[in-house]
């Protein structure tokens, strides 16, 4: 069965935002990257969208809880002023392949350290807040072959109990694979048991990490991997 391993989250719909400091505006963006190439190519991105703009500052988080890779910057702002506050606020609110950035159009008047600090964060925060976000975690996927009848009891007790149906195939019997998370492998086996007086065996098709929300994906947190 799967271990249990620490979580992690994940953007799977970024928000935007447009945050207003003495008539300086600083637009705030994510994306989510599985590698430092795509952040480097997300942040020349914005860049070239907003090419009358004047600083583009940006922070990274890439990896798991176990290795994270960070990288932040300020594009011209005193240091320390944007991206290293934008990072704070990525790590609390541990995320993980991730870029944002925040440009700033001058409006013509000095804000002041203190001030872009509290621009540049509320510019993230206002973004995040309307952002989806998914807590990626390891589980199990299990496959299980069986008669109609005991299908339906299967999806009913399924239901019941944070337990998702990945997929279903339908012929002679059904087939219908599971995706739960680690800890709760032990309970769904004895569950099936029950249900099917000892007739059906979950057939384990391996350890997966997946984004558990109300529409579950299995997810890879390899550069280039794609969400499923």
């Amino acid at each position: 069965m799967a271990d249990k391993q620490k979580t992690h989250k994940v953007i799977l719909h970024p928000g935007t935002s447009d945050v207003e400091a003495k008539k300086s505006h600083f637009l705030g963006e994510l994306r989510a990257v599985k590698s430092e190439e795509e952040a480097r190519s997300f942040i020349d991105e914005v860049r070239k969208k907003h090419y009358d703009a004047r600083h583009h500052c940006f922070a990274m988080r890439i990896g798991t809880p176990e290795a994270v890779f960070e990288r932040s910057g300020d594009d011209g702002e005193p240091q320390g002023t944007a991206g290293k506050p934008m990072l704070e606020i990525l790590k609390g609110a541990e995320l993980y392949d991730v870029c944002a950035v925040v440009t700033r159009y001058f409006g013509g008047t000095l804000l002041g350290t203190g001030g872009l600090v509290r621009a540049y964060s509320d510019s993230l925060k206002e973004a995040l807040a309307g952002s989806e976000i998914a807590e990626v975690v390891s589980g199990s996927l299990m496959r299980i072959e069986c008669s109609y009848s005991l299908a339906e009891k299967l999806r009913r007790m399924a239901a019941g109990s944070g337990v998702h149906i990945l997929r279903e195939e339908y012929g002679a019997e059904c087939a219908i694979e599971f995706l739960m998370r680690g800890d709760e492998a032990d309970s769904f086996c004895r569950k099936v048991t029950e249900l099917s007086n000892g007739t059906a065996e979950p057939e384990q098709k391996g350890t997966v990490l997946f984004a558990d929300g109300e529409k579950p994906f299995l997810y890879s947190p390899e550069p280039g991997g794609e969400k499923t």
